[in-house]
């Protein structure tokens, strides 16, 4: 019962923190942000960085129990595509922390809340629908991309679609290694993501506070893929990608 207590009032003040970090602490930096058109969707990616950086911060003040090791070679991460495994709802937010200038896909229902939808749009997000007012929006971030990751944006996708209820890579989806092709992205990092959903499992309201654990983010591998080649495929990059992450799943 102490557990639940503690757990739940630590989730409590979790999200509040996150609800009122978008709603008051940030807002005023985002509308400043919004009517300064020069880079603004740049300011809204380091906004979104430092939001959530502070967010996991709380996580490790309140959590004292669980350990986290980012490793220094995800941290450096610039210019690239990121793959990686998906455990928790955490996992795309934890990834926001760790790099300032960072795009990735997001479900679409999303985009449709108040204020959240606007700054998700804002910050250059990209729907997970393919049709309708999505599907625009899909088309034209896609066709900015290369010249995002090479002024040292990171563009990080979750290829399983959703999160892994068993510890094991799922299956993924074509449509991260399409954009991947569409932008010529080199060189792709895997990343490989561990206990995320120890401390937030899918499915439960409650942060899983007081169990010791370690969470760890680690490079599984690069991938260089010859787009123009005649021996590529995209079966074959998606291959390559996922024999990287059960590599590490299996440690």
């Amino acid at each position: 019962m102490r557990k639940f207590f503690y757990d739940f009032t630590v989730t409590v003040i979790l999200w509040i923190y996150y609800i009122a970090g978008f709603l008051v602490l940030f807002s005023p930096f985002y509308l400043v942000a919004f009517f300064s058109p020069a880079g603004r969707e740049e300011v809204f990616q380091r906004l979104n960085h430092r939001l959530h950086r502070q967010f996991f911060s709380l996580v490790q003040l309140l959590a004292p129990n669980v350990k986290w090791h980012i490793s220094e070679e995800v941290k450096a991460l610039r210019s690239c595509m990121i793959i990686a495994n998906h455990l928790s709802l955490l996992d795309p937010i934890l990834l926001v922390s760790l790099f300032e200038k960072q795009k990735t896909i997001v479900k679409s229902d999303y985009f449709k809340f108040p204020v959240f939808g606007w700054i998700l749009r804002t910050s250059g997000y990209i729907p997970s629908k393919r049709e309708g007012l999505f599907a625009v929006n899909m088309i034209d971030q896609i066709k900015n991309m290369k010249d995002y990751l090479t002024t040292g944006g990171n563009f990080f996708i979750f290829p399983e679609g959703t999160r892994s209820r068993t510890n094991r890579i799922g299956s993924f989806d074509s449509g991260a290694f399409k954009i991947a092709r569409l932008c010529h992205a080199t060189p792709i990092q895997v990343v490989f993501i561990r206990n995320t959903h120890k401390l937030f499992p899918p499915g439960r309201f409650l942060f899983n506070t007081c169990e010791e654990n370690v969470i760890e983010v680690e490079l599984a591998g690069s991938l260089e893929p010859d787009y123009e080649g005649d021996a590529f495929s995209l079966d074959g990059l998606m291959a390559e990608a996922r024999l990287l992450l059960e590599k590490k799943a299996v440690l």
